[in-house]
């Protein structure tokens, strides 16, 4: 195809794609699926190899949150039925994130709850860095703490954070639909301060809330122009309980067209497969690899993953390898930058915390799922598949151990 001809010479320069160009990747046919997701695969190999970034979430409060994003399971007025509980003691925390470490993570993504920090609460997290990194020097750590006031990423900079995370999550146009207590344009403030005191910043959206074609382009051109250092990619769990319940809206081939998308606007930047890939893309997870250089390891924050094994798993059998402690993920030409984060600033490093649509406050993650049962010979594509969403019921705010 011409459009993927040109598309891969573009990422290969860095050059923006148009945006017909990138709606005409959404409205691909599954026939044309295979060539997209080859094409999409030189750029990623291109700037990052065979490497996959692995990312472990501690959610470090959950649920009781203000705000009323639509998608959210701990969101006001949520019915959800999930783990609620105030602020884990620093120790608790870096127990929890000991164990996405020994799983091979190598970012430690602290999420929690509510519209945004009170000064206590920096000072809360503040002590968490710093005790996680007590225990693990060279581990990369992101905030998503929702909305940032003056001064706050400073000092989270100060205490060791790396990065920072806020979701736009859709477009400016339709955003209002979807949340009501904050704005669109407070998220793109909150990145812009967390990029102005020297953090990494992660920014990144939701498909499946009912969006169009152009709502996704919109949001991932916005997101481009941003500059991030990493995209997470999230995939709507219609968490019941939640107003966005009954949108099922997504098959896993239309998720790797989103993903394909999103590397060829941002073709430097670290993409991350987030919340929901155990729910839409389900075996299509392998080829999502060839596409996204990043996933989070284990659970979510108040939904379970797939098994942290069958995660390593899949990553070996599908010819890829693990990034390690010690190696860059961004491009040489992004490094050194000044994000003040391990690996520079621009488009393509630091995932982010919180990429995971299941409430991080208005950090705006997304629930996963638990490992996919086999779904039966008649079962359709895009039919609802609630039996795969399953509440995180262990790990951290549990006795019980964690996934990694």
């Amino acid at each position: 195809m011409d459009l993927l001809n040109t598309l891969v010479d573009k990422g290969l320069r860095r050059e923006t794609p148009t945006r017909a160009e990138a709606l005409a990747v959404l409205a691909t046919t599954d026939d044309e699926l295979l060539d997209v997701v080859a094409a999409a695969g030189k750029v990623r190999r291109h700037w990052f190899g065979r490497r996959v970034k692995l990312n472990y979430l501690v959610n470090l409060k959950s649920g009781l949150c203000p705000e009323d994003c639509s998608y959210c399971s701990q969101r006001l007025g949520s019915k959800a039925d999930i783990l609620k509980y105030t602020w884990l003691k620093p120790d608790e925390a870096s127990r929890a994130a000991a164990a996405g470490l020994a799983g091979g993570a190598k970012r430690v993504c602290l999420v929690a709850s509510g519209r945004g920090p009170t000064d206590r609460d920096v000072d809360r997290v503040s002590d968490t860095i710093k005790a996680i990194k007590e225990q693990n020097e060279d581990v990369e750590v992101c905030a998503c703490l929702g909305l940032l006031s003056d001064g706050q990423a400073e000092r989270l900079r100060e205490a060791g954070a790396d990065a920072y995370n806020h979701n736009l999550n859709t477009s400016e146009s339709t955003y209002g639909e979807i949340t009501t207590t904050h704005t669109y344009a407070d998220r793109v403030d909150t990145v812009r301060k967390a990029h102005a005191a020297g953090l990494s910043a992660c920014s990144g959206l939701i498909a499946g809330m009912g969006e169009t074609d152009e709502d996704l382009v919109d949001v991932v051109f916005s997101l481009r122009e941003l500059d991030p250092d990493s995209v997470p990619v999230n995939f709507l769990i219609p968490f019941e309980g939640t107003p966005l319940a009954k949108e099922w809206n997504l098959t896993p081939q239309r998720c790797l067209r989103i993903l394909a998308m999103v590397r060829f606007v941002c073709p430097d930047v670290e993409v991350r497969i987030a919340g929901g890939r155990e729910v839409h893309l389900r075996t299509m997870q392998p080829l999502a690899l060839h596409l996204a250089n990043s996933i989070f390891l284990g659970d979510y924050l108040t939904s379970e993953g797939q098994a942290g094994k069958a995660d390593l798993e899949m990553i070996a059998d599908a010819g890829f390898e693990v990034e390690g402690a010690g190696e860059v993920t961004l491009p040489e030409h992004r490094t050194g930058s000044g994000c003040g984060s391990h690996e520079g600033s621009g488009c393509g490093s630091h995932e982010g915390s919180c990429g995971s649509h299941e409430g991080g406050g208005v950090c705006g993650t997304v629930p996963a799922s638990a490992p996919a049962p086999a779904a039966s010979a008649s079962a359709s594509a895009d039919e609802p598949r609630p039996d795969l969403v399953a509440v995180r019921r262990r790990g951290a705010g549990t006795d019980l151990a964690p996934n990694a």
